[in-house]
């Protein structure tokens, strides 16, 4: 068994490649630096570039499954510049993908799609399954709608496509935790906007399980990847800082004040989304971590 993966050296892919390799599944990855390409047992690199539609085709042989994680971090100001290279990064990606495999004599069977649980519209009441059909309008919105799009076209190609629509994902040493965690260590942890707003997150071990048993029981359709039990951002801070020895003392940072140095990026910390993991869970995915203390607990 082999597989295909863009985005391996991200937070997901490097644990993925790692599941996969215990596993007995080969990887071939695609990476944009020449020097980056190694060709090693369970791991072996091909180049791509897809501005320039450049992707070696060999990449694709004896591949059963195509895990497409590749798209450029919202983490970073949204200059209007740098929202288009957002969008691209994992549109551009998709279609060369989808063209190289249209053209090629190699055949794919499943291909599988990073994708946000940021396509629903905030709301603090509303609990989201996967047959949602509106799009919040946010940036982010729009992100996750053309990303999808693009998954989609696969399709056409006789493939199952999934779509694994991610929360806040929780990992020890990379994401949003260690940059929650560092104040909450000096005692200036703090909710941000109002804190009633919901997160919906994941624990790393927990994502990439979800991508594995869709791969390994061959599933095709969106799926929620977010924990069992979602919590408020007062509710997460407040767990955070536990779990370092310590208290929240400081009020909550007023949305305004996140609008002024984060400007739209705001949204990140801001939106709510509620959502639900009852899909994946039907299809027999068991959760190693339902609970955020537990998660943290394991984490910091």
């Amino acid at each position: 068994m082999k597989v295909l993966i863009t985005g391996a050296t991200g937070l997901v892919g490097t644990h993925l490649t790692g599941l996969l390799n215990k596993n007995n599944i080969a990887v071939n990855y695609l990476t944009t630096s020449k020097n980056k390409i190694e060709k090693l047992p369970k791991y072996k690199g091909f180049y791509w570039n897809p501005a320039e539609g450049e992707l070696d085709e060999k990449s694709l042989e004896d591949v059963d499954a195509i895990f497409h994680l590749a798209g450029a971090t919202v983490a970073k100001r949204w200059t209007d510049s740098y929202k288009k290279e957002i969008i691209e990064s994992r549109t551009t990606s998709a279609d060369l993908l989808y063209n190289t495999l249209k053209n090629s004599e190699y055949k794919v069977p499943i291909y599988i799609s990073a994708s946000g649980i940021n396509i629903y519209p905030s709301s603090l009441q509303k609990l989201y399954a996967e047959n949602e059909k509106a799009v919040d309008t946010s940036f982010l919105g729009k992100v996750v709608e053309v990303w999808e799009a693009g998954a989609n076209q696969f399709e056409n190609l006789g493939m199952k496509v999934a779509k694994v629509r991610t929360g806040m994902v929780l990992d020890s040493k990379q994401g949003a935790l260690p940059k929650m965690k560092a104040p909450a260590s000096l005692n200036a942890g703090a909710a941000f906007g109002s804190g009633k707003q919901w997160q919906s997150w994941i624990h790393i071990d927990d994502l990439v399980g979800i991508y594995y048993h869709i791969y390994k029981n061959e599933l095709n359709g969106i799926y929620n990847a977010v924990a069992p039990n979602p919590v408020t951002n007062e509710e997460l801070m407040e767990c955070i800082a536990k779990h370092v020895y310590k208290k929240i003392y400081l009020p909550n940072i007023p949305a305004v004040a996140l609008k002024v140095a984060m400007g739209e990026m705001a949204t990140v910390v801001l939106s709510s989304q509620l959502v639900s993991s009852e899909k994946i869970q039907n299809e027999g995915y068991n959760f190693k971590f339902k609970n955020l203390s537990k998660a943290l607990e394991d984490l910091v």
